[in-house]
């Protein structure tokens, strides 16, 4: 599957134009890579900042496909919406949120809960 991820929020709590703190995505996007999917970057960061989410998800050992684009669909399409089949994004509606103030003052993707969602719809192994 190709994943669309967001950065802010999703990945690490809100603080841009700064990373933010860790939230416990790394361990399943890297299973989700390992799972042979492949994640697509989908943030509004641009510039030095989108250089700088790139860079978390290298330090983190994280591969990704594309940032804020899916590289095959220029193939059959212009579209700058992002192609995917799955999107984890803090905004969307139904994704599992926590709030932990000791970190953030917003609440951002619960991992755990993603995690067990994922394993029940057969995406996550």
């Amino acid at each position: 599957m190709y994943i669309a991820i967001d950065f802010d929020g999703t990945c690490v709590t809100h603080d841009y134009p700064r990373i933010g703190k860790d939230i416990n995505a790394v361990n399943v996007l890297k299973k989700l890579v390992a799972n042979g999917h492949k994640l697509i970057l989908n943030t509004m960061r641009s510039g030095k900042e989108l250089k700088e989410a790139i860079n978390w998800f290298k330090k983190n050992d994280i591969e990704l496909y594309g940032a804020n684009e899916n590289p095959t669909q220029k193939k059959w399409t212009n579209s700058p919406k992002v192609y995917a089949n799955l999107y984890i994004d803090d905004a969307a509606l139904g994704c599992p949120l926590k709030m932990d103030l000791s970190i953030s003052d917003r609440p951002f993707v619960d991992w755990e809960a993603v995690s067990c969602l994922l394993k029940d719809n057969g995406i996550l192994y």
